[in-house]
């Protein structure tokens, strides 16, 4: 009998240590607003699960990630096909959710601006210097615009919010795609920096004339205003979850591996600087029992997750989508 419930208080042990699990994952500050609310909802239905999400921009959960230092990473803008090569652990992206970049800005008297992609690019490449510059005035008639020097806040870490912001540029702007072009860390010609996207949520509230972009939820937990933006088929349009609905709805089909731009779509309501955020997930865990908890977490994401993601101003996964998210979650080993 003794030895029998030893047995038993061993097996208990074991499966309590098999259920314990601490997760360590790094990246995106895009979608940590959404990421924090699900890691500690998963974390508080299953005891002894710890998911440690550090929130570092892109380019940082990238690094940390290929370098096998963490157990998942998260970036907004999709790797290269060079990152991918060169990774040692051999990764597959599964998009979480969609959200939009929105143009912060902080002009005294002012609280609406509507902006055409031509002037955001030659605003960022220093061209378009005050905020009563022609060009702004004629897209915004009977807003009375200062004679006031406008400061470019733009990120100063890798960042997958910038990807989308220069994603978008590179398609409106000739000048901006053959210039700095688009990419995580581009070699901006004017602003100043700003770490993560609350750092440039706080650098455009505290600087008069200053304009930034951030994620929506950060415009909308920090109350800075923000402008509308010209879409592919010439309508203003606020971001908003069905402007970003609308814009993955151009997608008529999706690659196998998610990597893809849904900036500029196409669309009477589709808002322009919209995109997938991607958790980065190694194919094959190093640890078995980590993966098999990654790998219900991912599918609680999808299945339990979506549900949450509209309270925080994102756009959940279109349902074909996530249900093709699910089989590729369920291949993982």
């Amino acid at each position: 009998m003794k030895k029998f419930l030893i047995a038993v208080v061993l097996s208990i042990l074991a499966l309590s240590t098999a259920q314990a699990q601490k997760l360590t994952g790094a990246g995106a500050t895009f979608p940590y607003p959404i990421y924090s609310k699900w890691f500690s909802e998963y974390s508080a239905a299953h005891p002894g699960v710890e998911v440690n999400y550090q929130s570092i921009g892109s380019g940082g959960g990238i690094r940390q990630v290929t370098a096998g230092l963490v157990d998942f990473g998260a970036s907004d803008g999709p790797m290269t096909d060079e990152q991918l090569a060169a990774s040692k652990v051999k990764l597959v992206h599964i998009p979480t959710v969609m959200g939009a970049v929105v143009p912060v800005f902080n002009v005294p008297g002012v609280s609406d601006i509507k902006f055409s992609g031509d002037v955001l690019a030659d605003i960022y490449l220093g061209k378009i210097e005050t905020w009563n510059d022609g060009r702004i005035a004629k897209d915004n008639p009977g807003v009375n615009l200062p004679n006031q020097k406008i400061i470019v806040v733009h990120r100063s870490d890798g960042s997958g919010t910038t990807y989308i912001w220069t994603d978008y540029l590179s398609k409106v702007s000739q000048e901006w795609s053959s210039g700095p072009g688009k990419g995580a860390s581009p070699s901006w010609p004017v602003g100043v920096g700003g770490k993560g996207n609350e750092g440039v949520a706080g650098l455009v509230r505290q600087l008069p004339g200053a304009i930034g972009y951030v994620e929506l939820i950060y415009a909308l937990q920090n109350k800075i205003n923000f402008g509308e933006v010209k879409n592919a088929s010439g309508n203003w349009v606020r971001a908003s979850i069905d402007g970003v609905t609308a814009a993955a709805a151009s997608v008529k089909t999706m690659p196998a591996d998610y990597r893809i731009s849904i900036t500029n779509a196409p669309g009477a309501t589709s808002y322009p600087i919209s995109s997938f955020t991607y958790l980065l997930i190694p194919i094959k865990s190093a640890d078995p029992s980590k993966g098999k908890v990654i790998k219900d977490m991912l599918s609680w994401i999808v299945k339990s997750g979506q549900s949450e993601v509209s309270s925080l101003s994102y756009a959940p996964l279109p349902p074909a989508l996530a249900d093709k998210v699910l089989k590729t979650v369920y291949s993982l080993q």
